[in-house]
Parts: structure tokens; sequence; C-alpha cells
């Protein structure tokens, strides 16, 4: 089996990565034997400590580069995870960057697919921005996508191209809708809900942090761990299991700026959580606040995925990753 990761110089790509290496690739059907021959990881830029092994290959350059994708496509791919993006913040700040990468790229991705000898099965992340605007208390697989940012709006098509491309037969897709990811390792970026990460993870680090939005200000999250469970779950599911709606809200959990700071404290002491200084920004809330914070998720529970037991769980897991 031949992979293709896009923006898998991300944390996450490179994760993901590292657990498709581990279990020795993906199962093409319930039950049958992974068999990874390639892994190709596309990026702008790799980390200096990136994954290393025999069957992993890089190549470096622009993902809405089409010339590029045919050459990292090439002869043959099974499986596509198309995480590549400019986050939320950046995608509302540079309207024609956001366009260019978070659906431009995506497109030429899809299409790079459709040239494929046959239908590879495809993840697009996809992420809770889908949503905004006039909302129900609870969001459930019902609610209509009404995007109110730039970044949501192109995830949103995105997810439509997806549904036509496997209507019309071209690759096998798959959009699965994530919470904010907790706890992001490395430097923050531009993402509009990256403050939630960096409100535990600078202070375990000893460093302060700056929250933008009030403290009873609620988000729905995922651990990182999590979350690459969530892509491998979807792109192993037949096709048949997705049907004719190929979007999927991911499980997650709610949890407050207060609650995390809580947790904080618990599991880390009064000391750590008092790093955290709380500095309102106007723009980051507008973007944050209005995406929502509580979800039932049926299908996505019947389908087998699995979302973390709270914000207790997801800290723990990020501090094990300090002492490696």
């Amino acid at each position: 089996m031949r992979i293709v990761v896009t923006g898998g110089g991300g944390f996450l790509g490179q994760m993901l990565a590292r657990a498709l290496i581990a279990r020795g690739g993906l199962a093409s059907e319930p039950g049958a034997k992974t068999n990874l021959a390639e892994l190709m990881l596309v990026d702008q830029a790799f980390p200096a400590g990136r994954v290393e092994d025999s069957r992993i290959k890089y190549a470096s350059g622009d993902v809405g580069d089409a010339t590029l994708l045919e050459r990292v496509f090439a002869p043959k791919t099974d499986a596509v995870f198309h995480l590549a993006a400019v986050v939320s913040a950046g995608a509302e700040a540079d309207f024609g960057l956001g366009y260019r990468v978070n659906l431009d790229a995506a497109r030429f991705t899809f299409e790079a697919c459709r040239r494929q000898p046959a239908p590879p099965r495809l993840v697009f992340t996809s992420s809770v921005a889908a949503f905004g605007g006039d909302l129900p208390a609870v969001v459930d697989d019902t609610t209509a996508a009404t995007p109110q940012s730039s970044y949501g709006a192109q995830k949103v098509i995105g997810e439509v191209l997806v549904n036509d491309y496997t209507r019309k037969g071209y690759l096998d897709g798959r959009a699965v809708r994530l919470p904010t990811i907790v706890v992001r390792p490395g430097k923050p970026n531009r993402a509009a809900s990256g403050f939630m990460s960096g409100i535990l993870r600078e202070p375990l680090n000893g460093e302060a942090a700056l929250c933008p939005v009030p403290a009873a200000a609620k988000m729905w999250i995922l651990s990182p761990e999590r979350a690459v469970d969530a892509l491998i779950r979807a792109i192993e599911l037949p096709a048949e299991a997705w049907g004719w709606n190929r979007t999927l809200n991911a499980p997650g959990v709610t949890v407050s700026v207060a609650e995390a700071l809580a947790a904080l404290v618990k599991l880390a002491g009064e000391e750590t959580a008092a790093r955290v200084r709380f500095e309102r920004d106007p723009a980051i809330e507008k973007i944050v606040l209005g995406w929502p914070a509580h979800f039932t998720t049926g299908r996505a529970d019947r389908l087998g995925f699995k979302g973390d037991a709270g914000i207790e769980e997801i800290i723990c897991a990020h501090m094990r990753t300090l002492k490696r």
C-alpha cells in the first residue's frame, strides 16, 4: 500500500506518520493485514526531528502546485490524508492565501486522485468552524453547516467536493470535522483556537501565557492522540459504512477555560496555572465564540470513533510527552 499525507510536516502529520509506521500501514478491509510499501509526506518544510523510516519519502514544496502533486502521487496511490491547511486566524487575515491553500490545493489533491488507476481512499480534515451563527444549543449530525469565517467556508466547500468526487467515483472520500486539537505541541501558530493549547502548554513549560477570551468561554476539544485515531478510523472504514454522506462530526469533549485551568491546578499546582494572564482579544473572541461548544456525535459513536474522557486525561497525555 502506498499512502500520501499532505501537510506531513505539521505536528499532526508527523504524529500520523509515526502511527502509520508503528502499525505497518492501513488495513484495506476489516480484518485484513496492514501492508505499507511507501509513505509519502508532502509539505513546505519539515521539522529537524522528523520521522525517519526506510518506507518514508519526503517531498518539499507547495501543495497547491499541481506539478508537485502529479509527481508525489505517481505511479499509484492507495490512500490519502489531506491535512495541509492555513489555520483559522491566518485564513481570515489573508483571504487570498486561505482560498489558495484551503480550497485550491484541496481541489488539486482531489484531481490528482481522479487521475489514479483506481480511486484512492481519502480523508479530508475539516473543522467545527463549519458551524456558526444562530445555532441550536447542541449541534448534532443533522445541523446544517453555516460557517461564519473564511476558514470555515473553505472547509465546508472542501466537504462538498469530497462528496461530489466520491459520488462520481473519482475517489473514496471521507471528511472528518475535528474539534479543536489540545494540547498542540511546539510553538504557537495562527489558529484562533490555539490559545487553549497555549494556556496549558506554556505554563507546563514554565512560561507565561495569554488567554484572549473570558474564563467562561467553552470549546469542543480533542487530544492529538485521539485525532490521529479518528483519521485512521475514518480511512479504514469500508465505503458502505459511510453511505451517501461522507462528512462526520468527530467526538470531543466540552471544556471551558476555567475548567481547563482548574485541571491544570490539580495536576501541576497553582503556581503553574498562575502563569496564565487574561487579555481579551475581540478578533479572537469573535471567531472562537462563534463556534459551537456542545455536540452529540451519535453517528461517529456508532462507527466506532472515540473521544477523550475529559480535560484531565488530555493534560496528562501531554505531560507524558514532556517526559520523553
